[in-house]
């Protein structure tokens, strides 16, 4: 995907201040530290438009980043980190009613991109996350991040362990990233266009939904 401008927006803590435009959004669910800003990133290859930080929970509000695109225009929209036990619970209870709301009321929602730690089984905000919006119908698609970190022959051993602990089942893409290698990269953006109903250059070949095994090449 040639990404032809990023940029960051706003910092959003309510619908009076989310974009009108109704442009499709892609959001970013997942813990503090999982590598939510490393992967806006690579995924816009921009070093430090999403801005990394050494201290987890330090988003608070949904960053909205808007992406042109050669497929079109669309935003990311980076959620708080969540399973921060240093943030107070009432803080946690806030950005808890913020992200529901968003996530039930957002008509341009298209995709939400939950993500999780491929060394580790999800965690139980993961498996409560995972849940919550299988419950609610919304579309999802489960990144494993940090694979560059888990021995290939390995991957396959911890896909299952993703898809059992979270009870994933087959038609729920789970995606293999790495911010370091742009592992995943091509199939998550594949993903995110069938989501926001851009046109790819080759629509002749149909986009893979997941990247599980180990390339060939």
């Amino acid at each position: 995907m040639k990404i032809n401008q990023s940029e960051f927006v706003i910092s959003a803590v309510g619908p009076d201040q989310y974009p009108a435009d109704g442009l499709p959004e892609i959001a970013l669910a997942g813990r503090s530290n999982v590598g939510k800003s490393s992967l806006i990133n690579k995924m816009l290859l921009r070093r430090n438009l999403a801005r990394t930080s050494a201290q987890p929970g330090k988003t608070q509000t949904l960053n909205y980043y808007k992406v042109t695109s050669e497929a079109g225009v669309l935003y990311y929209v980076d959620f708080p980190g969540y399973g921060y036990a240093k943030v107070s619970k009432s803080q946690r209870q806030a950005w808890g009613k913020m992200v529901e709301k968003y996530l039930r009321d957002r008509e341009p929602l298209k995709l939400v991109l939950q993500l999780v730690d491929f060394r580790h089984p999800p965690s139980a905000e993961d498996q409560n996350m995972y849940a919550w919006l299988s419950h609610y119908g919304i579309p999802m698609c489960v990144v494993a991040t940090k694979t560059d970190k888990v021995s290939r022959s390995q991957w396959p051993k911890h896909s299952k362990m993703i898809r059992q602990t979270l009870g994933m089942p087959g038609h729920v893409p789970l995606v293999l990233f790495s911010s370091e290698t742009g592992q995943g990269r091509d199939d998550l953006w594949s993903i995110i266009a069938q989501s926001a109903d851009m046109t790819m250059k080759s629509p002749s070949e149909p986009p893979k939904l997941a990247q599980e095994t180990e390339d060939n090449g």
